[in-house]
């Protein structure tokens, strides 16, 4: 076991599980520190303590209990207690139906429910616009509206298919 303050280094399959899981990240808006707790987890063939996800990552307390929760709630990771651990221990859920299921649940959804309002709100303010800019903002506004329609109807549809309901 290496002392404390001597954490092991990341070897080349951990650095490049990171760092694909922080390229996924990146395209979701995701925090980095999320995907490298994520990236770290996966590919670890044992349950890590969080304090070892702070040595070997280098993140703050703050960063690692956040990103852990967030994955957490995710279903992305899960709580593993092992026998004579007082610490609890975390390991990556690899199911993608679930991972994809929650994001959209979590991260997707709530941005439709206000959505339409917003939309109402831009198309009564295009009413007192006046010519170019008017015809421009009106096509906008229409636009907004079918993907609001489209994306309410394809994120059940996906959740269906997904196996996590609604």
């Amino acid at each position: 076991m290496n002392p404390p303050d001597n954490p092991p280094s990341l070897d080349r399959i951990e650095i490049e599980a990171i760092n694909l899981f922080v390229q996924f990240s990146r395209a979701l808006g995701q925090p980095r520190s999320y995907a490298e707790i994520y990236g770290l987890l996966f590919v670890s063939h044992q349950p890590l303590a969080m304090d070892t996800l702070i040595e070997r990552l280098n993140l703050s307390k703050g960063s690692a209990s956040q990103g852990l929760k967030y994955l957490e709630d995710l279903g992305a990771v899960r709580t593993v207690y092992l026998a004579g651990e007082r610490r609890a221990h975390y390991e990556a859920v690899a199911e993608l139906r679930n991972l994809a299921g929650s994001f959209l649940r979590q991260q997707i959804l709530p941005y439709f429910h206000d959505s339409g309002a917003r939309v109402d709100r831009m198309a009564a303010q295009t009413q007192k616009l006046l010519g170019e800019r008017r015809k421009h903002i009106s096509a906008r506004v229409k636009l907004l509206r079918s993907w609001e329609r489209n994306g309410r109807r394809a994120v059940p549809f996906v959740l269906k298919i997904l196996g996590g309901g609604t």
